[in-house]
């Protein structure tokens, strides 16, 4: 993929689609594909979880952490990084994706683990703590197939990543110990998690692809010059991003495939919940954006970036605080399960609402 624009004419244009790639034309596909690669292989093969689980660093499990790299590195390298400074002075911008993101979709999460799990503590808490793990990663494979704007994709990117490094923690203490006892709801719960570990995260799954595509782009300029990275190196790498992603879908639902498949009843009371916050969380970023005067192209990175959430430190906070086999994990791993579907129907459905915004000048 040069650019995910192929998409955005899927619908308007049978002519174009015949020239799609086949990766391309039936991206949904092949994602659904790997989920269920995934949960087969888990399911199938004794023990693969376990030998999965182990090959990992400081709790980052290395297969994903490869997986995610190899995704996010060729979309970083098509950020154009000298326009930063256009999306950093969009106040509008900044300020309601700091507010849906850190005020908004902790407390909606929240409402929606106590409303929907009521009797079962253990899965609300790991929604709870799935809502707290704002988008750091995927979330950038979401937006640049919606077409949205990738140079606000990296600055509202980078935003979540400080504020997650400091926010996580006093939020968890906030909604998992505090305010249930304020509310009556019964006793809070403590996480046990260090700023150390957060900011691990953080630098291994944005930092180095992030330093990474700027580098890239930066000596690749210099020595192609602009137009020639853009149209011959750009088109080479791009492919990977979602090569990367399907590979990160495999291993991760390989991960957890027994466990999914062995409570299915268990994940569908856990997944009602994950939908309605979606939802609520896509289309009231989506139509904010519309509402404030926001382009197209901007309006999809707020909706994507407060609908996404980091799995990868939901699931490592639940582990590391309940145990792998706890309900609270669980949550976690049903997180991406139905995040990862929902996500890329909704790239549709963003594509499909483009024309009801002003073509951008």
């Amino acid at each position: 993929m040069t650019r995910t624009e192929p998409l955005a004419t899927t619908a308007e244009t049978p002519s174009v689609v015949a020239k799609l790639s086949t990766l391309d034309r039936f991206l949904a596909v092949w994602i659904l594909l790997a989920m269920a690669v995934g949960l087969g292989l888990g399911r199938l093969i004794p023990g693969l979880n376990d030998v999965l689980a182990k090959v990992e660093i400081g709790g980052i499990s290395l297969p994903i952490a490869v997986g995610l790299l190899i995704m996010m590195y060729p979309v970083l390298a098509k950020v154009r990084y000298d326009k930063l400074d256009a999306v950093t002075g969009d106040r509008k911008l900044m300020v309601s994706s700091l507010v849906i993101n850190w005020l908004v979709g902790p407390a909606v999460m929240f409402a929606l683990a106590w409303i929907f799990l009521p009797d079962l503590p253990e899965y609300r808490t790991g929604l709870i703590i799935v809502g707290l793990a704002r988008c750091i990663a995927m979330v950038i494979i979401w937006n640049d197939l919606a077409c949205g704007d990738r140079e606000a994709a990296a600055v509202l990117v980078a935003l979540n990543s400080v504020f997650q490094v400091l926010a996580f923690g006093l939020l968890g203490w906030f909604y998992l110990d505090l305010l249930p006892g304020w509310l009556g709801l019964g006793e809070g719960e403590q996480l046990d998690i260090s700023m150390w570990k957060i900011a691990l995260n953080v630098v291994i799954f944005l930092g180095v692809p992030l330093v990474a595509g700027f580098l890239t782009r930066r000596i690749g300029e210099k020595k192609l010059g602009r137009e020639s990275y853009e149209s011959n190196f750009l088109p080479k790498i791009g492919p990977w991003a979602l090569y990367g992603l399907l590979f990160t879908i495999v291993i991760l639902f390989a991960l957890q495939g027994k466990t999914i498949t062995s409570q299915p009843l268990d994940v569908a009371r856990i997944a009602l919940p994950l939908l309605v916050y979606f939802a609520l969380m896509f289309f009231g970023s989506f139509l904010l954006g519309k509402a404030i005067g926001l382009s197209y192209e901007r309006s999809t990175t707020l909706a994507f970036t407060a609908a996404g959430n980091n799995f990868e430190l939901a699931i490592a906070v639940a582990i590391a605080t309940f145990g792998v086999t706890s309900g609270q994990a669980l949550s976690g791993v049903v997180g991406p399960l139905i995040e990862v579907p929902v996500l890329i129907a909704l790239v549709y459905v963003a594509l499909a609402r483009r024309k009801k915004f002003a073509p951008t000048v």
